[in-house]
């Protein structure tokens, strides 16, 4: 059984541009064995809970695989969970010298990225940027849509590349009123992959899903939002969320019943300095995830991993000759960026 001498979290923030927070966790054996785990930071509760919940919970914990600490979730948020547990996984990784993504049942030896474009606030731009992304290597380009900003992007970016895998992500700002269903359904002209996360609430996903070609993808937060999606006929593909499902296990759960059920699978990434992303490749090596995934463009950059973690020609190594994560950590360069830390110790 590991046993956690020490259980970490820092606050961490870029000291540049948007400056993106997340949470990182350190879990030290008692051998000093270091696992890591990352979640991107949306809300001060993912702190409170790591620090007055989970963090002092843990070195107490009896457990043999991270799959035990399902208990987790029941002290806190899916991002508090998900960092914890990633730094789990990891640290079980490099004890037993396994990596992860053979630990979860990874089969992919590397993986497939696509890129995100946010609302711009012109047209005119969209073609550089997509340009731009397929000078990269990038084999598919979504972009975030809201009412009024849908069908005139997509018709200007199709109109300048007739073949490039497209999707649209609706980040649920569309309503079920047959003013927002006809405007989605008007989007399938464009030959689209997947109508991601269009609707707040799963009823309107099944409805639009029987009008369009194109797979709809809800936002699916856990294992009972997944079934009731599929019982519904709600859509056709998920998106693997690890900060939002609450960790890699949950993640793996859900990956295995969208793909029994015949769902397309992709992968996002959670966190910006490389450690979310990379728990997020070894997900993505699970043999249902078959559409490229949202693991590149770092917002901090790569170099607090080595190695780094890049896509060459649109495509990420899954690594498979190192333990764990499969990267080496550069925590003081880290936690150097630290705007709050704790420590509590078994």
């Amino acid at each position: 059984m590991p046993s956690i001498r020490e259980f970490r979290a820092f606050r961490v923030a870029l000291h540049r541009g948007r400056r993106p927070e997340s949470v990182l966790v350190r879990l030290t054996a008692d051998d000093g064995t270091v696992g890591w785990g990352e979640c991107a930071l949306l809300d001060d509760d993912t702190w409170t809970d790591l620090r007055e919940r989970i963090g002092p919970a843990l070195p107490r914990l009896e457990w043999d695989h991270p799959e035990d600490l399902g208990g987790l979730r029941a002290l806190g948020g899916p991002r508090a969970t998900a960092a914890t547990e990633i730094a789990a996984w990891d640290l079980w990784g490099r004890l037993h010298g396994v990596p992860v993504a053979h630990a979860l049942g990874g089969t992919r030896t590397s993986v497939v990225t696509g890129a995100r474009i946010p609302v711009q606030a012109t047209l005119e731009i969209l073609p550089t940027l997509v340009n731009r992304y397929i000078g990269g290597g990038f084999s598919r380009v979504t972009l975030e849509i809201r009412p009024g900003w849908d069908i005139e992007p997509l018709r200007t970016v199709r109109a300048a590349y007739p073949t490039l895998a497209l999707q649209v992500d609706g980040n649920g700002s569309y309503t079920g009123s047959p003013e927002h269903l006809a405007a989605l359904e008007a989007l399938d002209a464009y030959d689209l992959v997947a109508i991601e996360r269009p609707f707040p609430d799963l009823n309107p996903h099944a409805e639009l899903q029987r009008n369009v070609r194109a797979a709809v993808a809800p936002d699916i937060t856990d294992l009972d939002t997944l079934r009731a999606a599929i019982d519904l006929d709600a859509g056709r593909a998920l998106s693997l969320r690890v900060g939002t499902l609450g960790g890699l296990t949950a993640a793996r759960a859900a990956h295995d019943l969208a793909y029994a059920s015949g769902w397309d699978i992709w992968c996002g990434g959670s966190g910006v300095f490389g450690i979310g992303k990379a728990a997020s490749v070894a997900l993505a090596s699970l043999p249902g995830c078959s559409l490229p995934s949202d693991i590149t463009e770092f917002v901090g950059g790569p170099e607090y991993l080595t190695p780094p973690l890049r896509a060459t020609g649109g495509v990420i190594a899954v690594p498979l000759s190192q333990p764990g994560l499969g990267h080496t950590i550069d925590g003081p360069r880290l936690t150097r960026l630290a705007t709050d830390e704790l420590t509590m110790k078994s």
